[in-house]
Formats: C-alpha cells, sequence, structure tokens
C-alpha cells in the first residue's frame, strides 16, 4: 500500500463521505454511498461502513490501493511561498 497523502480540513472533524470526495477518492457524494456500505472503505485499518463517521486528524481512509491522511489545514504546508 502507498503512503497516505495528506488532505487538509478547517474544522476540528469531517465526515467520511465528504472526506472521500476532498480528498478526490470518489467523484460524488452520490458514489461515495455505495462505496462506503459495501465495505471497500479502511478508517485507520479497519472496515467502516457508516457514511456520517467523524473522522479527526491523524485518520487514515483507504480505498483502493490509495490512502489520505487527515490534517490540520493551519499547520499543513503545500510547500508554496504564499
Amino acid at each position: 500500500m502507498a503512503e497516505p497523502f495528506d488532505v487538509p480540513i478547517r474544522d476540528e472533524s469531517i465526515r467520511l463521505g465528504q472526506f472521500l470526495k476532498l480528498a478526490n477518492l470518489v467523484e460524488s457524494g452520490a458514489e461515495a454511498k455505495p462505496v462506503i456500505a459495501d465495505g471497500a472503505v479502511l478508517v485507520n485499518g479497519e472496515v467502516e461502513t457508516r457514511r456520517g463517521r467523524q473522522l479527526v486528524k491523524g485518520d487514515v481512509v483507504t480505498l483502493g490501493p490509495q490512502s489520505a491522511r487527515v490534517v490540520d489545514e493551519a499547520s499543513y504546508d503545500d510547500g508554496l511561498p504564499w
């Protein structure tokens, strides 16, 4: 499995369905619902079937070969000078 890429969020938490869209792991919320319900999504290595699961900083979401880590927007460094 590849190293997870960081996805910054503004708030303290985010719902799993929203995070999948934000991380570009799915195209839409409509696509997220069946993928989650089918057990294809892992959160911190465990199958998660609740679309409304609250994710917090440090959580790792895996779908297929891709993984994304929830990080704090304030501490996220995108490498850009501005």
